[in-house]
């Protein structure tokens, strides 16, 4: 399977799927929330023109999520 790496990392295109969340606080609850959650498949779909924040498809969903933030994600790429 693939690499571990952050979300943050993940580019454009690319497909993951969530490991764990080392986050904390009302941001991991927020994630949570959305279905970020270990076994979910995620895939970056597009990038601010200033790189942050990013846009991934998470359950059917496209969000926006802060570099500070999708740090705090682990995945495994496919």
């Amino acid at each position: 399977m693939g690499e571990i790496k952050r979300l943050c990392d993940v580019k454009v295109g690319e497909n993951a799927v969530v490991e764990r969340l080392t986050i904390h606080g009302s941001m991991r609850r927020r994630l949570l929330d959305i279905g970020l959650c270990g076994g979910t498949a995620v895939e970056c779909v597009g990038r601010s023109p200033m790189g942050d924040p990013s846009a991934y498809l998470i359950r059917g969903a496209v969000i926006a999520i802060r570099a500070c933030d999708s740090r705090g994600v682990i995945v495994r790429g496919k």
